[in-house]
């Protein structure tokens, strides 16, 4: 496994190992309905009583998954862990933005500067940092709040967690965005510890 410093052209892929129990959900539309009926079926298997949730459920995926796919998404991960009866609901979104929709900055402390002093409305408590990834190099880590939106989160009425990390890929302008996301506000640093260990084994082949 090659570190981004060794790099002299652009890598040709890059890989991140996700938990067990991360449902794959495919982004180009050909492929995304077959996806979304197929996590619908594994996460109502055996409930018949709630086919408005199910179908909820459903229409938030798509929108989801549309959405990931015009910014640039590359793969969309949703959680199905539970602990007992309760769901760890979060999910990860790998997306590389095209240049129309970045700005022109390739160093990661120019990058970190310039999202403290930028914000989006409904976020708040924003931390930004940069940091070095074992494999793949130094990163921007980025958390903040998003205030809820119960119109598109089932009914959620807790802010959701949002990690990203901004990392830059090696020989090229282009940055490779790990878009982490939780609604579960009462567990959100331990979603959050989660979050960083995956992010921790993003490197570049």
């Amino acid at each position: 496994m090659k570190n981004a410093s060794e790099f002299t052209s652009p890598p040709s892929d890059y890989n991140v190992i996700v938990p067990d129990g991360w449902f794959q959900l495919p982004l180009a539309p050909e492929d995304r309905d077959r996806g979304i009926i197929a996590l619908a079926e594994q996460q109502f298997q055996g409930v018949d009583n709630a086919p408005h949730i199910k179908k909820q459920f459903m229409r938030e995926l798509q929108r989801k998954a549309k959405d990931a796919y015009g910014i640039g998404g590359t793969e969309l991960y949703i959680s199905t862990l539970t602990i007992g009866p309760v769901p760890l609901s979060s999910s990860l979104l790998i997306s590389i933005p095209g240049p129309d929709e970045w700005p022109d900055i390739s160093d990661p402390v120019e990058l970190a500067e310039h999202l403290a002093s930028t914000g989006r409305p409904g976020e708040t408590g924003a931390e930004v940092g940069v940091v070095t990834l074992e494999a793949a190099g130094k990163a921007v880590r980025q958390r903040r709040k998003e205030a809820p939106d119960p119109t598109t989160q089932l009914g959620n009425e807790l802010p959701s967690t949002l990690l990203t990390y901004y990392v830059p890929i090696p020989a090229t302008k282009s940055w490779l965005l790990l878009n982490f996301s939780t609604p579960m506000d009462p567990l959100a640093d331990k979603m959050v510890e989660l979050f960083d260990v995956v992010a921790g084994t993003l490197h570049w082949d």
